[in-house]
């Protein structure tokens, strides 16, 4: 009879550890899994920031080049390339200032830069060229 229970008692520990290591196991593997996913998240913005980032700065070139082709330009322009999207405002400042303003769209991601000219005659002198949180 006693050696019966002893038996009964080892199979219910052997159970119990079986089950505390698959617990165990079950928690490492959907750690890990989520640790995966959030890198990929993170990575994933981090391509969008890069190119909108991109977006914005060939929108700031294209109005670079809109000034050197019509020194009297002023206005707005959009592009649209590959998976984005931007557009650009040129302003005057008087005289030959002008100021650049441009923004890039990938996916939800939305950077933007700032440009400013100082004179366009007889070369565009280019005074700032920053990125910026809003216009």
């Amino acid at each position: 009879m006693i050696h019966i229970q002893r038996a009964k008692n080892a199979g219910y520990i052997t159970l119990i550890s079986v089950l505390v290591v698959g617990a165990v196991g079950v928690a490492i593997v959907i750690s890990l899994l989520q640790l995966g996913l959030g890198t990929s998240r993170t990575s994933f913005t981090f391509r969008q920031s890069s190119q909108a980032r991109a977006l914005a700065h060939a929108c700031a070139e294209e109005a670079l080049q809109q000034i050197h082709d019509n020194t009297a330009f002023t206005g707005s322009g959009n592009l649209t390339l590959g998976q984005g999207s931007c557009d650009y405002t040129v302003t005057s400042q008087g005289a030959g200032s002008r100021t650049i303003n441009a923004s890039g769209l990938a996916g939800t991601v939305v950077r933007k830069e700032q440009v400013v000219i100082n004179d366009i005659s007889p070369l565009i002198q280019v005074v700032t060229w920053q990125e910026v949180s809003d216009f």
